[in-house]
């Protein structure tokens, strides 16, 4: 089974920017969609944008416009820019199959305030 392990997060002020990175253990080339999904304190986990293989990207309406996700397929990763962030952006970031077919990685804190 394939790992995923999520890095990037921190604090940062409203306006501000994150690059967040999802590494996985094994090969995600055979995976048409990766995606990006958030979980809010007191909130359901929600989708913020997938990626197909070849690169076609989808963003939640609250994201787009401000968020882009890409993937390296050679090297496993899905990273996130996060530009313009609102306090609203507050969550733990995750990274998985558009399938959810991996199991959750631990991820990675994104606090935005001032």
């Amino acid at each position: 089974q394939v790992q995923l392990v999520e890095s990037g997060g921190g604090l940062v002020q409203p306006g501000g920017s994150l690059r967040l990175s999802c590494a996985a253990s094994g090969s995600i080339f055979s995976i048409n969609v990766m995606g990006w999904y958030r979980q809010a304190p007191g909130q359901q986990r929600e989708l913020v944008a997938t990626i197909t293989r070849g690169g076609s990207a989808n963003y939640a309406n609250s994201v787009k416009g401000r968020f882009t996700i890409s993937r390296d397929n050679t090297k496993n990763t899905v990273s996130l820019q996060m530009n313009s962030l609102k306090p609203e952006d507050t969550a733990v970031y995750y990274c998985n199959a558009g399938g959810l077919g991996y199991n959750w990685g631990q991820g990675t804190q994104v606090t935005v305030s001032s």
